[in-house]
């Protein structure tokens, strides 16, 4: 059996003495995993960095099988961000969380295509803002979306500033009065688009869909949230 596509690098690790396990987000054959013969070789491992957009083949006797990887680089987006700290740590908390969460070889084209436009904003302002969008998506996708269009109390769409913890619909500031102890801050710029006004504001909004992906995704599964995504959030200024 065998297939082409294109892949993100999510992560990779040696096995043997010379090869490396690549699990790569598809956009055709979802989150999938294979080995590449040679893969810690100085002309091959630069390819496999996590981040990179790769275009791979994959080959196997049986489907159930780890299979192999070949694959040329297209998009070295990696490389492109060890120059700022803060961005490396976002690119990898991507990786970290996406390869956690997504469920194997089952497709999400609309994820590869929500975390390749994640990868073309990083080195432009605001790209922290795609990457809570991107886990939002990731939220979607496995179907535990949150509600962020309008009031689940009032059906008012303006002045939403709250998000119930139960069950991940917004709420406006006036409906959310008296109970508003017991919810989520929603920030202004999930709601109404655009940048958020300072760092608190993106934090907030990385904490609300760290809370979801925990209770929704992590949790059932006796998982903690990637490592790698506290470190993202500790990197980021206060």
């Amino acid at each position: 059996m065998e297939w082409n596509d294109r892949g993100i690098v999510l992560t990779s690790r040696t096995h043997g003495e010379t090869g490396l396990v690549v699990s790569l987000l598809t956009r055709d054959h979802g989150r999938h995993a294979g080995f590449v013969p040679g893969g810690i070789s100085r002309k091959a491992r630069p390819i496999w960095q996590s981040g990179n957009l790769v275009e791979v083949e994959w080959r196997a006797r049986l489907a159930e099988q780890l299979g192999n990887f070949t694959g040329e680089l297209r998009e070295p987006y990696a490389a492109r961000a060890l120059d700022d700290a803060v961005e490396l740590a976002g690119l990898a908390a991507a990786c970290a969380v996406v390869d956690a969460a997504l469920p194997e070889r089952e497709p999400h084209p609309a994820m590869f295509d929500g975390f390749h436009a994640f990868l073309t904003a990083l080195g432009h302002p605001g790209w922290p803002v795609v990457y809570v969008r991107l886990e939002l998506g990731l939220l979607q996708e496995l179907g535990f979306g949150l509600d962020l269009e309008k009031c689940a109390v009032s059906g008012k769409t303006d002045d939403l500033a709250y998000v119930s913890p139960k069950t991940g619909r917004a709420v406006s500031r006036s409906a959310a009065e008296p109970y508003k102890g017991k919810l989520l801050v929603l920030p202004p710029f999930l709601s109404t688009g655009g940048l958020p006004e300072n760092d608190g504001d993106l934090l907030q909004g990385l904490d609300l869909a760290g809370y979801f992906l925990e209770r929704h995704v992590f949790w059932p599964h006796n998982k903690p949230l990637p490592p790698a995504r506290s470190r993202f959030m500790e990197a980021l200024p206060r």
